[in-house]
């Protein structure tokens, strides 16, 4: 049942958000995803990171100016977005730059950490052993490397864990420091996920024939598949009493969330939408909310045909009649898949759209499905005034779902 009282209270057992940062196809910076974002542009086209004239697509969303080797000579790609995601999000919490004497931990999502730099090794020993360099390049494929250089560069002594479950990895990571905090655990979490484009999985994908020639078009009746993209997103989470004791900024929080199996495919999911229903339900009953409590949804929304219909099958059995009035938005249709960050630039997004008082537009060409029965935010974004609570699902292969309750504070615009 929706809170009544001062809305910017803290819901029980709510904690926090008092930072958040991105690294995406739209540049680096919040405000530069809200501005791509809000401009209902994709950021997914062309990209130079390795050859891929093989493959059914030719897209991905890139991030141009991959920032530099800083500190840590063998750090990869997914680790420097994350390291640059995580500087916006501490510095826009107010905390320190080194946290040894704050009781804090990390909690990320990655699918293939530093897998590119091992490819690229590879590929140099293979064409030109005699020359081929970096052996150290290898160290950076570890999936934990992402959260574990945040760590590091932050003097983060408290846990440093990384969930590895494919696309719901960073939302999993998000539950994961929701349930420290409320243990009493730790005091700050800095809770997100990073992945960078590699060949394995752009390959992959392609070979599974998941992948959409054109940018994807989540929802639209003609959608073939998903696009491939690259970036990070980090939350700073607090518990509520920590942070108003310090004076932070709340800028909204995090309130449930829910985890379920389909037990159907390896990588189909259960057509009903029954498992991310019961992943759904579980995240509204520890948010202590119930459906007709959510304002708005950011669904997984890959662009897939099966994955689509699943999810929409979902909505029409947890929210019923009233889904057809409730606003719905993909992030992907953006930025692409983010694979185990997914969840985190998802969650990122979603609190933009709270603090700029509206629902981002979902890209895509083409029409939406009229058999969805959705109400897709396309074309520019959705005012939303009032709005309070709202929902972040994610579905991974394996049958890996996830789902999150997000909640307003009382900034608007940062």
């Amino acid at each position: 049942m929706r809170p009544e009282g001062d809305p910017g209270a803290p819901p029980p057992g709510a904690v926090a958000i008092t930072g958040l940062g991105a690294m995406s196809g739209y540049g680096s910076g919040t405000a530069a995803l809200w501005k791509g974002l809000a401009s209902g542009i994709s950021a997914i086209g062309p990209f130079s990171r390795f050859e891929h004239e093989r493959f059914r697509t030719q897209l991905a969303s890139e991030v141009a100016g991959v920032p530099p080797q800083a500190g840590e000579r063998r750090s990869s790609i997914a680790d420097r977005f994350a390291l640059d995601a995580a500087r916006e999000a501490l510095a826009q919490a107010g905390l320190p730059p080194q946290l040894d004497e704050l009781s804090c931990g990390i909690y990320f999502g990655s699918s293939t950490g530093g897998m590119f730099e091992s490819e690229s090794y590879f590929a140099d020993l293979m064409g030109q052993p005699q020359r081929a360099s970096g052996i150290g390049r290898l160290t950076a494929q570890q999936t934990c490397s992402p959260g574990e250089t945040v760590g590091r560069a932050y003097a983060v002594h408290g846990p440093v864990q990384t969930v590895a479950s494919a696309c719901a990895s960073a939302t999993l990571a998000m539950g994961n420091a929701l349930a420290a905090l409320r243990a009493g655990e730790i005091d700050i979490a800095i809770a997100g996920g990073s992945d960078s484009l590699c060949r394995l999985t752009y390959a992959g994908f392609n070979s599974l024939r998941a992948v959409d020639p054109k940018a994807c078009r989540p929802f639209r009746s003609e959608r073939e598949g998903m696009s491939i993209g690259e970036g990070a997103a980090v939350l700073v989470l607090e518990t509520a009493a920590g942070a108003r004791a310090r004076g932070a900024r709340i800028l909204g929080w995090l309130l449930g969330a829910g985890a379920s199996c389909d037990a159907h495919h390896m990588t189909a999911p259960d057509p009903q939408g029954a498992g991310i229903a019961r992943a759904v339900e579980a995240a509204l009953a520890d948010a202590g909310l119930a459906p007709a409590d959510i304002d708005f949804v950011n669904v997984h929304g890959t662009g897939t045909p099966h994955n689509d219909a699943a999810e929409a099958n979902m909505l029409r059995a947890v929210f019923g009649a009233r889904l057809t009035r409730m606003p719905l938005t993909s992030s992907k249709g953006a930025v692409g898949h983010y694979l185990g960050a997914a969840g985190a630039i998802e969650a990122v997004a979603t609190m933009l759209c709270f603090l700029h008082g509206a629902v981002h537009p979902t890209p895509g060409e083409g029409e939406v499905d009229p058999a969805m029965g959705l109400d897709l935010v396309t074309g520019r974004p959705r005012p939303v005034p009032g709005a309070r609570f709202a929902l972040s699902t994610n579905l991974a292969f394996g049958g890996t779902n996830a789902a999150i309750i997000l909640g307003a504070g009382q900034v608007r615009v940062l």
